[in-house]
């Protein structure tokens, strides 16, 4: 007979809302220092070129601060930040998506409505990004199974050179 190591646990919804807590904590730290980094940056350079590079950098930070902390994941590489990339591109274009969907419903909205949409839609994205990276990025692997195996049984086919077919033949 064989122990379990560990009892069976009741699921609740407090390690995704622990996750969910680290994952805003660390993607809001990355997201103020991106917001200082571009006003130093964009001094300098066009500030086309300083939200690239600041994406990009901020991307790479936080898709390692989550994977770390947020998910606690093992998984890692270049794989895992282009993932990453990926629902930081959708994302951007569901805000970008809902302000467009806003400056045409109202040909110029006050900067309150405006900063309203778009953070609404931050939200959203964020629940949407949060969603995906822990359920295809950085998704635990399976538990292992504990369901025991049968023993395979030998088969009951009649056999071709038993002592029947010695008599009959």
């Amino acid at each position: 007979m064989t122990a379990h190591a560990h009892p069976p646990t009741k699921r609740t919804a407090r390690p995704l809302l622990e996750a969910f807590v680290r994952f805003v904590v660390c993607g809001g730290g990355v997201g103020l220092a991106a917001s200082g980094a571009l006003v130093l940056l964009g001094e300098r350079i066009p500030l086309v070129l300083a939200n690239a590079v600041v994406t990009v950098v901020s991307t790479v930070i936080a898709t390692e601060l989550h994977s770390r902390i947020s998910f606690r994941s093992e998984r890692k590489g270049w794989r895992v930040h282009l993932q990453s990339g990926l629902t930081v591109a959708v994302s951007y274009g569901f805000t970008t998506g809902a302000l467009l969907v806003l400056h045409a419903a109202q040909s110029a909205p006050s900067v309150l409505v405006e900063q309203s949409v778009y953070l609404s839609a931050s939200a959203l994205a964020g629940v949407g990004r949060f969603a995906l990276l822990r359920v295809v990025v950085f998704a635990p692997p399976p538990a292992p199974s504990h369901t025991p195996t049968l023993p395979r049984t030998p088969s009951r086919a009649p056999a071709l050179a038993g002592p029947e077919m010695a008599v009959a033949a």
